[in-house]
């Protein structure tokens, strides 16, 4: 533990020359102390650290001294080769420099190492997309790239998806482009429009409907400052911002993965603004993760009675509307029997009457002298 600790404060000094004891600590986590005496433990290892005092101090390495990777451990190689996505980084245009830096990295490293390394690309391959998708990447996504990594304020020109069965509007808006995240296969821009330092409310549903639960739309359009996140593909314009060629300041306590988890956390939470109540058969228990957001399920579940006579559980469903719980339900069949309210239970009703309807003996016969192959009349 204490060798792994180490070799990357070792890392940290090499490349990020004079940070403090107390800097180092946060990053490993651990006391000011323990930095000081890791610092002489490299020193009597041959580590050439040194510290300086001073407005300008911190800790350094000796000049023209490199820590090289050969200490990595085989396992470390192998999480650190699977770290990439290939295809993200297509997206990103940045898949040349990725394999560049992949083979500047393998030379860097011993032979059993680079051995470890190598083994593990050939073993595992991450398909983020889901299936029966073939996911486009936006045409701006490189551009919008390289405003986040220029921490360049830009003014966006994107499409908000109209509710109600309207048509989409046009919109556009300086922002501070913090980030991107690929979520199922789609790419998403976290921003902030300029006016605050922190806070801002979480996303807007957007486009609810069936099938369509994505992030995308901004939040609280009509104030000033807060995050935003937008969905790529509904970027139609990336252009400077007027006025402005500096970069603007991040906020140093932001972090990408915590805002992203907390955010999608809530706008998961967020859409289900309906309850519908049914009753499910023990296969349909079963089935109903296959069919419903995990954020559903589990509230479900908890609500759930012990079961009937006949083994069948009734429990109160959350779910974004009539429409969508009738669009996941039905995937159910006669394992779910929908309770209430009473304007999804007769549309159930009138479902399994067309059904029984087009299923008929009737219709059998019907479908049996026009199959192919069926002899003629």
């Amino acid at each position: 533990m204490r060798a792994a600790r180490l070799i990357r404060m070792a890392l940290l000094i090499q490349s990020s020359p004079g940070l403090t004891a107390a800097a180092l600590a946060r990053e490993l986590e651990v006391s000011e102390r323990t930095v000081i005496r890791d610092a002489q433990a490299l020193q009597e290892a041959g580590v050439p650290v040194r510290s300086e005092r001073g407005r300008v101090g911190g800790y350094f390495l000796a000049a023209g001294h490199r820590t090289r990777l050969t200490t990595l451990h085989p396992t470390e190689a192998e999480t650190l080769f699977l770290s990439g996505l290939p295809s993200a980084l297509r997206d990103l245009g940045l898949s040349d420099a990725a394999e560049t830096a992949r083979l500047k990295l393998t030379a860097t490293l011993l032979p059993s190492v680079r051995q470890a390394a190598e083994s593990s690309v050939r073993r595992f391959h991450l398909d983020a997309p889901a299936w029966f998708r073939e996911p486009a990447t936006p045409a701006l996504l490189p551009e919008l790239a390289r405003a986040v990594w220029a921490d360049r304020l830009v003014a966006l020109t994107y499409a908000r998806p109209g509710r109600d069965g309207s048509p989409p509007t046009t919109v556009t808006r300086v922002v501070e482009p913090y980030g991107l995240v690929l979520k199922a296969g789609t790419w998403y821009a976290v921003a902030r429009v300029p006016g605050t330092r922190t806070g801002g409310g979480s996303e807007s549903p957007g486009n609810t409907s069936p099938g369509n639960t994505s992030l995308g739309s901004e939040h609280g359009a009509g104030r000033a400052g807060g995050w935003r996140t937008y969905r790529v593909d509904r970027i139609t314009a990336v252009d400077p911002a007027p006025g402005t060629t500096e970069p603007f300041v991040r906020d140093a306590g932001f972090e990408l993965a915590a805002h992203w988890e907390a955010r999608s956390a809530g706008f998961a939470r967020a859409l289900l603004r309906t309850t519908v109540r049914v009753r499910l058969s023990e296969r349909g228990l079963r089935l109903l993760p296959t069919a419903v957001d995990g954020a559903a399920v589990a509230d479900a579940l908890a609500s759930a009675g012990p079961p009937d006579p006949a083994g069948r559980v009734a429990l109160d469903l959350p779910t974004e509307s009539e429409e969508v719980a009738f669009d996941q339900l039905a995937r159910l069949g006669a394992d779910v029997e929908v309770l209430s309210p009473a304007g999804l239970r007769a549309r159930f009703r009138a479902h399994a009457t067309a059904l029984a309807a087009l299923y008929g003996t009737g219709n059998q016969e019907a479908a049996e002298a026009s199959a192919p192959g069926a002899p003629g009349i």
